[in-house]
């Protein structure tokens, strides 16, 4: 990747603004267009959003969408769409015991709200505040009861595929634990057992950056001291026993190369954890033994992750491919020494893992300070490909963001417009709210400021 040191978070705040200006007009058009009937819009196909039957994992992101335009923009039209939307369609997601995605769903909506109504930008309308920390606080619980416990004292919410499952995307949805815990939930369990929110989430973030994360100390064979800060999809254990198996991919090519929608998640979920942890007062951080050791892996994890995609998972301009290993790759010569291409014969780009990537380049270039300029560097020279027309749909005919964005290749599930080459030019409802939240912390960075979800 070739970073841009020079660049200024002032130099794309007027990019920013205008994708919030384009996000807002493309929210407002799919939200008179889509009906709650049809689930939750998940890719785009020539255009135009389509569901994608197998979790509502995105239908948070849509209304998220509104809040974020509206919060970066200024139209107060898309506050009251969101809450119509919000109250009426939301509340299904706070008791969904199914999934490990609450972060996303819940935290998108309830907590970008109540961060709104909380800084003043918005009124408290019917009761809406004390509405989105009830709603945090049953949504970290029901998360947190989605637990397998291993036998060394470590442990994590469970994917969706059961309970041997740990997915790296785990990464970004663990804050809606830390939501709950700051709100003074907890989860009840046998007996009344009090279970500490905060203690689950360390123990997750720290089994995770263990397990879903390789720091070149030959675990196997492939982990090797040039690839460190790869991730894989999925980590697999007995559940019985709670013994570790082995590595696995869903959506990756295989458990030994890195699907970089992964490793974003691990980039940006590690370095919000930090901030959350360093923001809780001291008597908590005392009442927690393990607060300082989570914080030590974490940075850990997160400079790995952000080296490794600094390093190894991107093209020169900073845009990434959906998996490292991805096999037509080896037809591309020297393909992190050109610019990404999304229509080429081989392999499709994922802008949308370059997005979430991006936020967590620049949160750890924060949290690091004059350390960190590298990092933040790298963050802007990113966003500041994905500003670009190519990337960044300008047409109304098409109802997505972000072009050239990638959700299960193995599986087939994305449109290819061109047969013979690979998918591209078509849009995801997270790699479009990711985008929204990168463009919001550029404009907050850019007027000298900073934002966070737990603000």
């Amino acid at each position: 990747m070739q970073i841009h040191s020079t660049i200024r978070a002032t130099d794309l705040k007027a990019k920013a603004l205008t994708t919030a200006k384009l996000a807002a007009n493309k929210t407002q058009t799919l939200l008179r267009r889509w009906k709650s009937e049809d689930g939750a819009p998940v890719i785009t196909v020539d255009g135009k959003y389509t569901s994608r039957s197998w979790t509502n994992w995105t239908h948070g992101f849509l209304f998220g969408n509104a809040l974020l335009a509206f919060e970066i923009g200024g139209d107060e039209h898309l506050v009251n769409l969101a809450r119509e939307h919000i109250r009426r369609e939301m509340p299904v997601h706070l008791t969904h015991t199914g999934v490990h995605d609450h972060g996303f769903n819940c935290v998108s909506t309830y907590g970008n709200l109540r961060r709104l109504i909380r800084s003043g930008r918005i009124a408290d309308d019917g009761g809406d505040l004390a509405a989105c920390e009830m709603a945090l606080k049953v949504s970290g619980a029901v998360q947190a009861s989605r637990w397998t416990q291993l036998s060394n004292d470590a442990g994590y919410i469970y994917s969706f595929n059961g309970s041997h499952s740990l997915f790296v995307d785990t990464f970004r949805t663990l804050r809606i634990c830390g939501l709950s815990h700051v709100l003074g939930h907890l989860l009840s369990g046998e007996q009344d057992k009090r279970i500490d929110l905060l203690d689950r989430m360390m123990t997750h973030a720290r089994t995770s950056a263990r397990y879903n994360i390789y720091y070149g100390e030959q675990r196997d064979s492939y982990d090797l001291p040039e690839d460190r800060g790869r991730t894989v999809h999925e980590a697999i254990f007995n559940p019985a026993s709670g013994a570790f198996r082995c590595p696995s991919t869903q959506q990756g090519y295989s458990p030994f190369t890195t699907w970089t929608r992964g490793l974003a998640w691990a980039m940006l979920g590690t370095t919000e954890q930090i901030e959350f942890l360093e923001s809780l007062p001291e008597d908590q951080r005392k009442n927690h033994s393990d607060y300082q050791e989570t914080l030590e892996v974490l940075y850990r994890a997160a400079q790995a992750t952000c080296d490794f995609y600094i390093g190894c998972a991107t093209a020169r301009d900073g845009i990434c491919y959906w998996d490292t290993g991805a096999p037509g790759l080896a037809s591309f010569l020297e393909w992190r020494d050109r610019d990404a291409e999304p229509q080429n014969r081989f392999e499709p780009v994922d802008a949308s893992a370059s997005a979430i990537a991006a936020q967590g380049l620049l949160r750890l270039g924060h949290l690091l300070g004059d350390a960190g300029i590298h990092y933040t560097s790298a963050g802007l020279t990113v966003a500041q490909t994905l500003f670009e027309p190519r990337y960044l749909s300008n047409s109304a005919e098409h109802e997505g963001l972000l072009l050239h964005t990638i959700y299960h290749r193995p599986n087939g599930w994305d449109h290819v417009p061109v047969p013979g080459v690979a998918p591209h030019g078509e849009s995801s409802m997270w790699g479009d709210y990711h985008l929204l939240e990168l463009a919001l912390l550029i404009t907050r960075i850019a007027d000298g400021s900073y934002y966070t979800f737990f603000e």
